[in-house]
């Protein structure tokens, strides 16, 4: 059985219909990513997932638990979280503070200073700024609070948003190394993600989502390959 499983997702801001049957599955270990243009129904997707939106119907399986029928803030206990777009750290709070949010479903403080000892090794420049209040970080210190925030939780899967938004290349080759890693680290990850190229280059496999609905699915490095996919998304 698949680690996250979404089956035939039915979601309407409003009389709008944003997502119409989409279907996909997560297994453990791998990184899948969704690609699609802005409006395609990614984000849509990951919010309806970790229950910021309600969906109309169709179901949402985590681990054979049913995320629909569990409050929004009780999923991160389930092992599941959320990079959102846009990051979104807390900006009048220092890094460390930051850090400590992620892991407020935790109780052992041994476990969760060893935790804070592993995102201080991924992330140096955590480290060094632990005191500085997060939101004088620069976008790519902000992005990778963000991720440490969320290693914190000890998540089984993490949802990330855009994580290469508004960042300079050279952050960008960064931040998807330290997604390898946390793959690599036994960390499940689904991405949504604009840059498709970069998505797919360490993704194991991928969605297309076009208008709501998932038009292509296959391995990524097929997918780099595709030519529909290549000239609508790879710029090539």
């Amino acid at each position: 059985m698949a680690m996250l499983e979404v089956k035939n997702l039915q979601v309407y801001y409003g009389v709008i219909q944003a997502i119409k049957d989409v279907s996909f599955e997560v297994n453990q270990g791998e990184v899948i990513a969704l690609i699609g243009a802005n409006g395609a129904g990614k984000t849509t997707i990951l919010h309806t997932v970790t229950g910021l939106i309600p969906a109309k119907s169709g179901e949402v399986i985590f681990e054979g638990t049913d995320l629909q029928k569990i409050a929004a803030h009780k999923i991160v206990s389930l092992g599941i979280a959320h990079i959102p777009e846009g990051r979104h750290v807390f900006a009048q709070l220092s890094v460390y503070e930051n850090l400590l949010m992620g892991a407020f479903t935790r109780k052992d403080k041994a476990e969760i200073e060893e935790s804070l000892e592993g995102v201080y090794q991924r992330f140096p420049r955590l480290r060094e700024r632990k005191n500085q209040f997060a939101g004088t970080l620069s976008g790519g210190e902000q992005q990778m609070l963000a991720m440490g925030r969320a290693l914190m939780s000890k998540p089984r899967i993490i949802l990330m948003d855009e994580p290469s938004m508004g960042l300079s290349p050279i952050l960008v080759g960064e931040i998807f190394d330290i997604i390898k890693s946390i793959s690599k680290s036994g960390t499940t990850v689904l991405l949504v993600e604009q840059n498709a190229k970069k998505a797919l280059s360490i993704a194991d496999r991928a969605y297309v989502l076009e208008t709501g609905k998932i038009v292509l699915t296959d391995d990524a490095k097929k997918l780099m390959d595709n030519e529909q996919v290549k000239k609508a998304y790879l710029g090539e």
